[in-house]
């Protein structure tokens, strides 16, 4: 049997450690914190719409595969050697967008459907995902829609993007389209814009007024940086975000939305999933999720 002393690349000892780590007992456990709230330090209007949601197959399906493309060592070392040669003058993002790895997982479709009260076979017209990345999560609300668009920062993401047959919208068009979106996705982008708050007034100005539907999720805790050319800087608009614990910061965000227009009407917790490398199967940050709605 071999042992990690025995291994003398530096790469597969890494490999070897990381594979070692993740022991079946350990991982179930770690699986099932992601997704653990302390509903008594939820607020009292926050309390009888959260939303317990669990380690699905359509979870299980992305970390099995990243998991697999984590150990395809030519292919990592090839993305690694890339990585450092295009990091001179392209950002993270855009690096990723290049290689097509790095992909996210925000939430399964059975997921979405049980926040925003859906069936499988629930119809509705227009979705606008706000910063889509490579589209494999707008993948997972797509087949609820007629008309899907999507916006992007990223010029190697809107490859991406353009190969799946989505409508890309400049990051200054779909506030003037002329129409209204049925659901509008703000997905991990309130930490990484700008300005946040203004967004938020945005979305609400082109949401439906009546039946329409905002599902966003945010890092918590709150650490707010925009990405500047491979370079990290302080957003120029604060959003005032309070509190130590995951609980404490979701109430603080109560006020932050009734500010901008919206109500809460589902919560829940999921862990935000990203493809791996040759070090680590997969990462993981903690997501709030919210259905919101327009007040």
């Amino acid at each position: 049997m071999w042992t990690g002393q025995h291994l003398r690349s530096p790469v597969t000892r890494s490999m070897y450690m990381n594979m070692m780590n993740h022991s079946e007992a350990s991982y179930w456990k770690e699986n099932q914190e992601w997704y653990v709230c302390d509903t008594g330090k939820l607020c009292e209007s926050l309390r009888p719409v959260f939303v317990q949601s669990f380690l699905d197959h359509g979870t299980q399906i992305f970390l099995n595969r990243s998991i697999e493309k984590s150990r395809w060592l030519s292919i990592q070392l090839y993305h690694s050697f890339m990585s450092s040669v295009f990091s001179m003058f392209l950002s993270r993002t855009s690096i990723n967008g290049l290689l097509g790895r790095g992909s996210m997982f925000v939430f399964s479709p059975e997921q979405f459907q049980r926040l925003l009260k859906i069936n499988p076979d629930w119809k509705s017209y227009r979705l606008l995902d706000l910063g889509a990345g490579d589209g494999e999560v707008t993948k997972v609300m797509s087949p609820h829609f007629e008309e899907i668009y999507v916006t992007e920062m990223s010029q190697t993401m809107i490859w991406q993007l353009q190969k799946k047959k989505y409508r890309v919208l400049e990051i200054d068009e779909w506030q003037n389209t002329g129409f209204q979106y049925d659901v509008i996705s703000c997905l991990n982008l309130l930490d990484r814009c700008d300005r946040p708050v203004t967004l938020l007034k945005e979305i609400r100005n082109v949401l439906e007024p009546t039946r329409g539907r905002v599902i966003l999720a945010l890092v918590l805790p709150f650490h707010p940086y925009v990405e500047n050319g491979g370079k990290w800087e302080k957003p120029s608009e604060v959003m005032e975000v309070n509190g130590k614990v995951w609980e404490e910061q979701v109430n603080s965000l109560t006020e932050v939305f009734h500010e901008a227009g919206f109500a809460i009407e589902a919560l829940t917790r999921l862990p935000y999933l990203c493809e791996g490398d040759m070090y680590n199967d997969y990462y993981v940050l903690d997501d709030a999720v919210f259905i919101l709605k327009p007040v």
